[in-house]
């Protein structure tokens, strides 16, 4: 009874509270909206006169140096490119596109996104940040014109207050033509006309829609989307994406999005670039990390200077070698392309780049795809892909089994072996009995040698027992250690297994010499670099080179790994004693590389103050010819650049490893044990080689295939005593 009483009152209470609410509400967004009217009368009062807007404001360019500070590579924005053409000389399909691309409800709002405001507005409230986020084609206009692209809330404000002035001021045509005339598309291409006659040698009024559709894709990140970088196949996959957009919007037919999405850019690089750029492919490289790094209006019109690591000497040594030798590599080997880089071990600075044997050259063969069935993009640096290294990668497993406490006198078998512990051991098998793949690689000449050192093994690049070091060494061990050696990828472990020697898994070339570099460097590892200073237009240095180093190998491991690779004695009888590789005035350490079916030629090669390396292929992954090895195709081009660019330097000694002493079995050299002749995983722990015996051998996996091959291989001998059969080839 007493809560039926009390019911009025709590009835009464709720919509007293409710009431208060909405006055509280109510306050509040008359106080926001005063708020408001005060901050854009306060700002009103301080933008410019929106009548400028026709004149561009003037800006500095950006410019990128060699490492002297005196030779410039590259101006960027310092040949600006435009044509102003009058609004009926715009095809409807750059128009359209663009529309779709940028500010699809432009001839609907009132020059600002309110909606796009306020979510930036949050976001800079949520994340204590000042965002850029609902730009309208009248915002972004402001932006190039009158404000520039400062990240504050004052500068959205007074971009706003100018997007409604300019709107009132000027017809919706005025301002999309203003636009068009005036928006970046890299290149120094400013306005859709000098785009067009740019990337397509075509007055804009002659753009068709694909064409249309690539330029209106490049204005959202000018340069990460310039058509004569690194990334062609992202640009045209967005073109696509727009395409679809459109044709979901009916603003184009079914069979004109299908004729669009077909067609292949026909794009000349050579137009594209200004003909004062040196080294082009590590100028773009320089400059997507400044545009990364600082944006892409600083990057355009803050007139940074950027003095790189580049020697300019050694860039055109690069470029004139990578040109010869790509040429001969194509008529000889069907390697249609080629990349250097070459580096100081020291400081990990960056001499020399070459992306390709030629920048401005227009891809093979003709009417091919970039990113998906061309031989050769010329455009596209190869220096930075990820390409399998072939038999380059293993002096990585070759320095954990070093450090592990094997020696190069150690002794491994290099005959038939199966590796998939549930294969048969005859190496014969092709699936094991739940499906799996077995795997018993074979030696490139398809020969077995019987007892090897580790020495002989690395230094004829031997397959198989390469494999059974990548085994006692550890696959994730080595993974490890190319990690901290300057690899910056094989991140999934799954991927990989003792193919991973072989050159099983993906990796980039400037990573490899960088890597080198650490052998090289007595082990240390130097953080590869391009940038010596970047200073701002008012003096002020934003960066400058420090040397970033740790220690990655001990000193006898880097020194024992040099001196196999730069013994020609042990190489000499697979490569011949007067190789590529051997330089008979110095010593030069090197290693060759060449992939399953002969897709990638590498070689890497260092002396204690320079190290350089050489990628030769396809871009499309195609074979060479069974000739085109990294001895082949890569190792002449090598020669040539270590001989020219060291030429006049001093001649430096590698520091030699200790002797090293042992007395265990196959370690020393000896693979005769008092037990008899055996693999090693019959004398030695794996984990620790130095310490005692395993106690029982055949708990490891490899131990029944590996020692089964040994015995097969002793049982095509006449039968001897044991437990010393002989004769027996000597290693």
């Amino acid at each position: 009874m007493a809560e039926l009483f009390l019911m009025p009152y709590k009835n009464k209470r709720k919509s007293s509270a409710i009431k208060s609410f909405f006055l509280v509400f109510l306050t509040l967004a008359v106080l926001g909206l005063v708020f408001s009217v005060v901050v854009f009368l306060y700002y009103a009062g301080q933008v410019p006169d929106p009548s400028a807007i026709s004149a561009r404001r003037v800006s500095e360019s950006t410019k990128i140096y060699d490492r002297t500070g005196d030779t410039l590579l590259y101006d960027i924005h310092g040949e600006e490119r435009r044509t102003i053409i009058p609004w009926d000389q715009m095809p409807e399909t750059i128009k359209k596109a663009t529309l779709i691309s940028e500010d699809a409800d432009f001839y609907n709002h009132k020059g600002v996104d309110f909606r796009g405001i306020l979510r930036a507005f949050y976001k800079d409230l949520t994340s204590f940040s000042a965002s850029q986020g609902g730009s309208t084609i009248t915002q972004q206009l402001i932006k190039l014109s009158l404000l520039g692209k400062e990240k504050t809330l004052p500068r959205k404000i007074k971009e706003a207050v100018l997007s409604i002035q300019v709107e009132r001021k000027y017809s919706k045509d005025e301002i999309f033509w203003m636009y068009l005339n005036q928006i970046p598309y890299g290149s120094n291409a400013y306005g859709i006309e000098a785009a067009s006659q740019t990337f397509f040698d075509k007055p804009a009024k002659d753009l068709n829609w694909s064409e249309a559709a690539l330029l209106a894709s490049i204005p959202k990140a000018p340069s990460y989307y310039f058509p004569c970088g690194n990334h062609l196949s992202e640009l045209i996959t967005r073109r696509d994406s727009l395409l679809k957009r459109m044709l979901e919007l009916s603003v184009i037919t079914e069979n004109e999005f299908k004729t669009a999405a077909k067609e292949v850019p026909k794009i000349d690089c050579s137009r594209v670039t200004t003909s004062s750029i040196t080294a082009p492919h590590f100028v773009i490289m320089v400059r997507e990390y400044l545009v990364k790094k600082y944006g892409e209006d600083m990057v355009q019109n803050g007139g940074l200077r950027v003095v790189t690591t580049l020697d300019t000497k050694l860039q055109t040594i690069a470029e004139e070698t990578v040109e010869k030798y790509a040429k001969i590599n194509t008529e000889k080997y069907k390697a249609n392309n080629a990349a250097l880089v070459s580096a100081d071990p020291k400081t990990g600075q960056i001499f020399a780049m070459v992306g390709s044997k030629d920048y401005f050259g227009k891809s093979e063969p003709e009417g091919c795809t970039p990113g998906k069935d061309c031989k050769f993009e010329g455009n596209f640096n190869t220096a930075l892909a990820f390409r399998q290294p072939g038999s380059s990668f293993k002096p990585f497993a070759y320095s954990v089994a070093f450090s592990k406490g094997f020696t190069d006198s150690t002794i491994l078998f290099d005959l038939p072996t199966e590796f998939n512990p549930d294969c048969e051991s005859s190496a014969l098998q092709e699936k094991d009995k739940n499906g799996q793949d077995c795997y018993n690689p074979q030696n490139y000449d398809g020969r077995f040698r019987g007892p090897v050192t580790m020495r002989q093994s690395l230094g004829q690049s031997l397959n198989l027992p390469s494999v059974k070091t990548l085994y006692l060494a550890g696959v994730d061990d080595t993974i490890d250690l190319a990690h901290q050696m300057g690899i910056t990828t094989l991140n999934d472990r799954t991927r990989y297994g003792l193919s991973l020697v072989l050159g099983g898994g993906e990796v980039k070339l400037i990573d490899m010499v960088n890597a080198y570099g650490t052998f090289a460097n007595d082990g240390i590892g130097v953080l590869s670099a391009f940038l010596l200073k970047v200073t701002a237009a008012d003096g002020t240095i934003l960066e400058e080179y420090k040397k970033e180093e740790a220690r990655a190998l001990e000193p006898q491991t880097a020194r024992l790994i040099t001196d196999v690779l730069s013994d020609n004695n042990a190489r000499g009888p697979i490569f011949g004693y007067n190789s590529p590789l051997y330089f008979p005035e110095r010593p030069v350490a090197a290693k060759t590389g060449t992939t399953q079916e002969n897709r990638d030629g590498w070689l890497l090669g260092y002396t204690p103050s320079l190290v350089t390396g050489i990628w030769t292929g396809n871009n499309d992954n195609t074979s060479m010819t069974k000739e085109g090895a990294g001895l082949s195709a890569a190792a002449p081009m090598w020669h040539e650049f270590m001989a020219r660019a060291l030429a006049d330097t001093p001649i430096e000694q590698f520091i030699k490893p200790d002797p090293i002493t042992t007395n265990k079995i196959v370690l020393n050299g000896d693979y005769r044990g008092p037990d008899g002749i055996h693999t090693i995983l019959y004398y030695i722990n794996k984990n620790d080689p130095t310490g005692s015996y395993p106690s029982n051998p055949s708990n490891d996996t490899q131990f029944s295939n590996w020692e089964a091959s040994i015995q097969r291989w002793l049982s095509s001998f006449a039968p001897q005593p044991s437990p010393s059969p002989s004769p027996l080839p000597t290693p």
